[in-house]
């Protein structure tokens, strides 16, 4: 599992959510970075599949990891990302400032009014999961969000909503989950 490259949304402090971003240079640095650990971590790419969110920035990023390891990508909605509503498109600043209770924990993402909540991604990544083919042979690599992707791991774990929501989320690393684990591997660092 794996979250996109940064976008021109995080280099500038605008909440994405649902909104269409693209990757920056260094977005697509970071996905070719994580695509070469990919590829040095798999043996046989045989039977292996890319599952991706619908949104512009992971199918960006999902595009690059199947360049390096020239495998199909297939678009698969309960990926997406947390909707957030009237907060899309909206600076993070202007947000703290206007909604300071919203912003005093780590559920400030579920806080606009007309938003997903936590209960509504966990109601779709949940699923998700339990429809992966068992361990042995699951062969998937998904391409997602930040909240989405700390909803999974932590589903996949049994975490509590705090700690689910107390994950990092790195645009720079691949989170292997297998064995009841979750295992983090981290890429090189990249320059734009």
């Amino acid at each position: 599992m794996l979250r996109h490259g940064q976008t021109d949304y995080n280099r500038d402090g605008r909440l994405q959510g649902q909104t269409d971003s693209q990757l920056t240079s260094l977005g697509m640095a970071q996905v070719r970075a994580m695509a070469q650990v990919l590829l040095d971590q798999i043996d046989d790419l045989s039977g292996w599949r890319i599952l991706a969110s619908p949104l512009r920035r992971t199918r960006q990023s999902a595009a690059i990891v199947s360049q390096t390891l020239r495998l199909p990508v297939e678009i698969d909605p309960a990926l997406i990302e947390v909707g957030c509503g009237a907060w899309e498109n909206r600076m993070y600043a202007d947000l703290r400032v206007e909604h300071p209770q919203a912003f005093a924990g780590r559920e400030w993402v579920f806080g606009s009014p007309d938003g997903e909540r936590f209960e509504d991604v966990d109601a779709r990544v949940r699923p998700w999961l339990a429809a992966l083919p068992p361990e042995g042979e699951r062969k998937v690599i998904a391409v997602s969000h930040g909240i989405a992707g700390v909803l999974m791991r932590g589903a996949y774990l049994g975490l509590s909503r705090e700690a689910t929501m107390a994950q990092d989320t790195p645009q720079d690393a691949i989170f292997r989950l297998a064995g009841g684990a979750v295992d983090r591997l981290a890429c090189a660092p990249v320059a734009a």
